[in-house]
């Protein structure tokens, strides 16, 4: 392929991430991309990798709302966007901190601590990566698969019969066709939601324990059963996925729990000293990047003492003299 051409396909791979980074995408859109990339089969590369430089923009660390198409990172303020430049979008180490083509392993995504990312992919569906979290994605013409190796995930899956969505984390599976669900990777199993649609899951090698999960429902699964189900609990699916608007909704949740939740988002982790303090059960909706805020929320409801003094930490105990945030 000579120069010209080759800049030509370039900035028409650019143009079309552009459109599916910019608003909603539909039927047609799809099938007008599907038409492109039949025209040549080098073009499933380009899109991958010109799709693997696109930088999106942030949003201000006080945003509430996670708006359309853009990722929301708590921790770097102001909006800025690398535009196309002599065909080509420009790579940046910002939001994603890696996404690079893996020849034969489809695309990776890397988010740092505290970074929510919202990416359409190629397939028309699009995934929002929670903070911490390493994913691998590939979109093939007979399979999407994707291998969480760590952190969370939410899908909103396109309708696609002949091409299954499947997300994979160790021996756990996810199947889905046109459906919207999550995948968190915990450390004693991993935790499928549902909040559209129907997903079935197992653990490879033990198929006769599929479960498959509606709206509203949700299971924690490890390499050999299910360990924990629960039906028809639309709320606590909303509210465990309450980080796609960059919030933390805690009902009755353990300062313990609490605390892991934050120390998710915040370099600056927050440490419940107190074994009895650990226990005590709280609710309220904060953002996630407010472990500040939640430690004066509990001094003042709960009487306890929380201590500022170290830059890096967060102590919540028992005393007798809270000190001022």
């Amino acid at each position: 392929m000579n120069e010209p051409a080759r800049l030509a396909e370039e900035e028409a791979a650019s143009l079309w991430v552009a459109r599916m980074d910019g608003g909603a995408w539909s039927e047609a859109d799809e099938a007008e991309l599907q038409r492109w990339l039949a025209q040549d089969p080098r073009r499933h590369g380009l899109l991958l990798r010109t799709h693997a430089l696109w930088q999106v923009p942030h949003i201000e660390p006080q945003a509430v709302a996670l708006e359309e198409d853009a990722p929301l990172d708590i921790r770097t303020p102001g909006w800025r966007r690398r535009g196309v430049l002599g065909g080509l979008l420009a790579a940046s180490a910002a939001g994603i901190v890696g996404a690079l083509l893996f020849p034969g392993r489809g695309v990776g995504y890397v988010t740092k601590v505290g970074e929510i990312r919202r990416v359409p992919l190629v397939d028309g569906s699009v995934m929002t990566i929670n903070s911490g979290t390493e994913l691998q994605v590939r979109i093939a013409k007979r399979a999407r698969e994707v291998e969480l190796a760590q952190g969370e995930a939410w899908f909103e899956v396109a309708k696609d019969a002949a091409r299954p969505f499947v997300v994979a984390s160790g021996k756990v599976r996810a199947k889905a066709i046109g459906t919207a669900f999550s995948v968190r990777k915990r450390d004693n199993g991993v935790e499928v939601l549902v909040t559209e649609g129907v997903v079935e899951t197992w653990s490879d090698g033990e198929e006769a324990q599929r479960v498959r999960l509606s709206a509203g429902q949700c299971a924690l699964i490890n390499d050999h059963a299910i360990v924990h189900y629960e039906t028809d609990k639309p709320l606590s699916v909303d509210r465990a996925l309450a980080w796609r608007s960059g919030m933390i909704d805690l009902d009755g949740t353990t300062l313990a729990d609490a605390a892991d939740e934050f120390n998710r988002y915040n370099d600056r982790q927050i440490v419940i000293a107190d074994p009895d303090a650990a226990g005590e059960r709280f609710d309220g909706l904060f953002r996630i990047n407010d472990p500040e805020g939640f430690a004066e929320a509990v001094r003042n409801a709960l009487d306890l003492t929380v201590n500022t003094s170290d830059p890096r930490f967060i102590r919540i105990q028992r005393g007798t003299k809270p000190q001022t945030l």
